[in-house]
């Protein structure tokens, strides 16, 4: 199983609400700092950086598009 994003590269991340649901937030753009391990699930995952916030996330590949 591979990666689809590289390190550095400009994501958008789609935030989810209580218990997975859709949240209302509009999506930000971070940008991948780590490829974290694959974990026993299976999903790949990644650590986010925030362009605008001092803030790091580690999301699954899901959660993730590319930046336009």
């Amino acid at each position: 199983m591979s990666y689809a994003y590289k390190l550095n590269e400009a994501v958008r991340h789609q935030p989810q609400g209580p218990q997975g649901r859709a949240a209302t937030d509009a999506p930000m753009i971070y940008t991948i700092v780590q490829l974290m391990p694959i974990e026993s699930d299976g999903r790949l995952r990644y650590r986010i950086k925030s362009k605008s916030e001092n803030v790091e996330r580690v999301v699954t590949e899901d959660q993730l598009s590319y930046s336009q």
